[in-house]
């Protein structure tokens, strides 16, 4: 008789945007005559900029021809899209990248939750909380994580590195050594910065304890300080302790066309080890490549146009987070992020627990948002809005929040 994988049964619940998507479907079909705004899964509204449109139809007309079909994709990835990537993103930023040290890949979600499986199950992991669930799950997935307390919300041989109004919704070295340590900059779901000189720290105690450091750069686009990185290898020594996962999601949209990719430097080892090799052997087992019509779009990102199209873009999604701090201030709530990042964390009122606003939000003002304790128990007592709704959604939103008087007037 077969078995199944057990570590997949210590899940609690199911994913937590299925868990919202379906209370958000229960509830329109309930009351199919109300309009919902969405401001919770942080998926993109506007269009693919025409720059892309422009890459995307060139490719599917070589598609086309014989003499410019292509095929299965490169094990790494195509070499003028790793080229542009490493010139852009590192070496145009001091960071010396090269392009056999990018992994191409369908985006930042399947690598964030892949990564874990070049490791032993007995490496134990440090994670913020909050957290991308991603982290932990794949993690739990896989065994590494011990058993969980519904009571606290915890796994047991997993270090919790909770992130909160009190140290600016920024990790503290851990007191217990970590194996792996999961950084994600600007931070989801908080919105949350940290600057090169606090990033320095985490990769000197890295490299000083034997950990790595997976970090998730996936929302660097939004960066508008000048002291806070857009990569963690900005930082020196980080290429013999870290990994960075990138995404075209969200600087470019791509959430229905999936790119990404993962970095690992070749001076990354575990003894004698390549960690670079490793990626090498499960990225060719396991996956067949982006395909070329997408990495040739994922190229035109580094366009001077796709360049100056996407900086528009962003600049659009962070006008939303503007409005959304400036409409949730003036009614009175206490706010953060929105300034690196198109993620506001709002501390709900007077103490209400973070799925009873999501409830409140949603039956009283047909607002989706998500609950902060859905990203860990430092979660509770906070919830997430997103800045990729249109500009007219976002500010009826704001408007039904600002016209409903005081919170502890609300009928719910």
């Amino acid at each position: 008789m077969y078995k199944v994988n057990e570590n997949y049964l210590k899940l609690p619940g199911s994913y937590l945007f299925s868990t919202i998507g379906k209370k958000v479907a229960a509830y329109s079909a309930e009351h199919p005559e109300k309009t919902i705004i969405r401001l919770g899964i942080g998926d993109v509204t506007q269009p693919l900029a025409p720059a892309i449109i422009e890459a995307l139809h060139k490719a599917v007309d070589e598609m086309g021809h014989a003499e410019t079909f292509h095929g299965y994709a490169p094990d790494l990835g195509y070499e003028f899209l790793r080229n542009a990537i490493a010139k852009n993103d590192y070496q145009d930023r001091g960071a010396d990248i090269q392009p056999d040290e990018i992994f191409v890949s369908d985006g930042a979600k399947c690598d964030s939750g892949n990564i874990q499986e070049i490791f032993g199950l007995d490496n134990k992991i440090a994670v913020c909380d909050p957290v991308y669930p991603v982290y932990v799950d794949t993690n739990v997935m896989a065994g590494r994580t011990g058993t969980y307390d519904p009571k606290t919300e915890m796994w047991s041989n997993v270090i919790y590195m909770p992130c909160t109004a009190d140290n600016g919704f920024a990790p503290e070295l851990p007191k217990e050594t970590p194996d792996i340590i999961y950084l994600c900059f600007p931070n989801n779901p908080t919105g949350s910065t940290i600057t090169k000189d606090q990033l320095q720290v985490w990769v000197d105690y890295a490299n000083k304890v034997g950990a790595v450091i997976i970090y998730d750069a996936a929302y660097e686009a939004y960066i508008s300080e000048e002291n806070v990185p857009h990569s963690i290898y900005e930082c020196e020594g980080a290429k013999t302790c870290a990994i960075e996962l990138h995404s075209f999601s969200k600087n470019a949209g791509f959430t229905g066309v999936r790119l990404g990719y993962t970095v690992i430097p070749k001076e990354l080892k575990c003894g004698d080890v390549s960690l670079h090799a490793l990626w090498a052997r499960r990225h060719g087992t396991k996956y067949n490549g982006a395909p070329y019509i997408v990495q040739r779009a994922g190229e035109a990102v580094y366009s001077e146009a796709g360049k100056a199209q996407l900086k528009e873009q962003v600049g659009y999604y962070m006008n939303n987070a503007k409005t959304i701090l400036r409409g949730l201030q003036d009614a009175g709530y206490t706010v953060s992020g929105g300034v690196n990042a198109p993620y506001i964390w709002l501390k709900t009122p007077g103490g209400m627990d973070s799925w009873r606003f999501f409830e409140a939000l949603l039956n009283r003002f047909g607002i989706v948002g998500t609950p902060g304790v859905g990203f860990g128990p430092s979660g509770e007592g906070y919830f997430r809005l997103t800045a990729f709704g249109s500009h007219e959604n976002t500010r009826k939103a704001m408007r039904r929040i600002a016209d409903a008087g005081h919170w502890s007037e609300w009928k719910i």
